[in-house]
């Protein structure tokens, strides 16, 4: 064992697979060994391993301006013409992009940002963040508060009062409904929920309300018809913003250009995005704010003298430009459309598993999926999370990288250049995964009801 500290693993079981190349939708291991990329890395290799224009791409900005920084009136071109580009394509009004180097350092500049917003406005109060249960949105100490999965919150004694976090329901239907009630009825009930928060805390003691259109590392969770268009209705009548966490969902992963689009959200206030931005060929992350949010800023931070927040690495030439290049890319071949057929074919393809013994609910859209695993079909009592790290592990037996996400669920995400072919090929690797993880749960008498 090397001596590297693992991010989100398992200190006990580091080190199973080394990967040593990529090419298309594959990865290959240092025995040969070749894997379907069922989540394109992390949710964000869109255009998938050894694309040679952004491999030039990369080769020119480097040989041409290898480092420059965005400090003190500093510039460069390939930073301007990407916020140009993205001012573009985001459903934001009049946006104005801030440059950072992941997902997590996005949404941690949204925290400082809506707080100089409001100290900016004469709203000091107004500054509380409400985020859901099962939400994910980054790691670092704000960020990281911000998430309110388990494993992210243990032992890491997370800032949550002080930073002013607030939680409200998650909206997935199969695990937080009712006995006997309809989607309509659930989605009103946790509306409800939102407004009886919003009121018990004061809506002028609020700044915004935080979500990932779709679900990632918290299950892939799909919300019910109506949920955002009430959600937003809601916020609009107390004057808070919709904060749109596109890190995962942004760049035709769910079909669409961004996750709000699928999902009618209507212009956010706030967009984070990472990931698909530059297929993940080099860290970069855009912080996207409403132009007049912006202007708000303007005067107090020409009286301090600086913004003072920003990264070494904001704007980096190089990912700019490998990011200006996917997103070229996105564009002249038609990659969200495409995207859009091929994940309906996935989901198609997909649904069919809901009738297998340990499957309770097979959720998505384009892209991404998920499987819901229990034990137990007529209640959708899950498992304990060792079997889906079982499932994990028999299907990179397989040949089928995916991953354990919310202790019962398994996600798939595969690279957006995926073929029909491909994702047979994902299907079926997938099902040799389910039948041996069915095997194992037999065995060990975890499974109680099967049909």
């Amino acid at each position: 064992m090397t001596n590297v500290i693992y991010p989100t693993t398992n200190f006990k079981a580091t080190e199973q697979i080394v990967v040593e190349r990529g090419e298309g939708v594959y990865v290959y291991d240092n025995k040969g060994k070749q894997y379907l990329e069922g989540l394109a890395g992390l949710w964000c290799t869109s255009l998938g391993y050894g694309n040679q224009e952004l491999i030039d791409a990369a080769t020119a900005q480097m040989g041409q301006l290898s480092y420059y920084h965005a400090f003190g009136g500093k510039t460069h071109p390939t930073m301007m013409a990407l916020a140009d580009k993205i001012r573009d394509m985001v459903p934001v009004d009049n946006a104005k992009i801030f440059f950072g180097n992941s997902g997590s350092d996005a949404n941690d500049t949204f925290i400082k940002i809506l707080r100089y917003y409001a100290n900016a406005t004469g709203r000091p109060e107004k500054r509380k963040i409400i985020t859901r249960e099962r939400g994910y949105h980054g790691v670092t100490v704000a960020s990281g508060a911000l998430t309110s999965l388990p494993a992210n919150l243990t032992h890491f004694d997370a800032p949550v009062d002080a930073l002013g976090i607030l939680r409200t329901d998650h909206p997935h239907y199969y695990k937080g409904r009712n006995p006997g009630e309809t989607e309509d009825a659930f989605v009103d009930r946790i509306v409800g929920n939102l407004e009886k928060l919003i009121l018990a805390e004061g809506a002028d003691t609020i700044a915004a309300f935080l979500a990932e259109p779709i679900t990632g590392a918290s299950g892939v969770i799909v919300p019910p018809a109506g949920y955002y268009e009430k959600v937003q209705a809601l916020l609009n009548e107390h004057d808070i913003l919709f904060w749109a966490d596109e890190v995962i969902c942004g760049f035709g992963r769910t079909g669409n250009d961004f996750g709000c689009t699928t999902m009618n959200i209507e212009k956010p206030a706030l967009m984070t995005l990472a990931k698909q931005l530059s297929s993940a060929y080099v860290p970069i992350s855009a912080s996207v704010v409403r132009g007049d949010i912006y202007e708000a800023l303007v005067e107090p931070v020409s009286e301090v003298g600086v913004f003072g927040h920003g990264y070494t690495y904001s704007g980096h030439p190089l990912g700019c430009a490998v990011a200006l290049k996917t997103l070229e890319i996105y564009e002249r071949d038609n990659i969200f459309a495409k995207a859009a057929e091929t994940g309906a074919y996935l989901q198609e393809k997909l649904a069919p598993f809901s009738d297998h013994p340990l499957v309770g609910e097979v959720r998505g859209r384009g892209l991404i999926a998920a499987l819901e695993l229990v034990s137990d079909k007529s209640t959708g009592e899950g498992f304990p999370p060792s079997v889906a790290g079982f499932l994990t592990n028999a299907c990179a037996e397989a040949g089928l990288i995916g991953r354990p996400v919310a202790g019962t669920a398994f996600a798939l995400c595969p690279p957006l250049i995926i073929t029909k072919t491909q994702i047979d090929e994902l299907v079926e690797k997938l099902g040799i995964g389910l039948d041996a993880t069915l095997e194992h749960v037999h065995s060990e008498g975890l499974i109680k009801a099967a049909s």
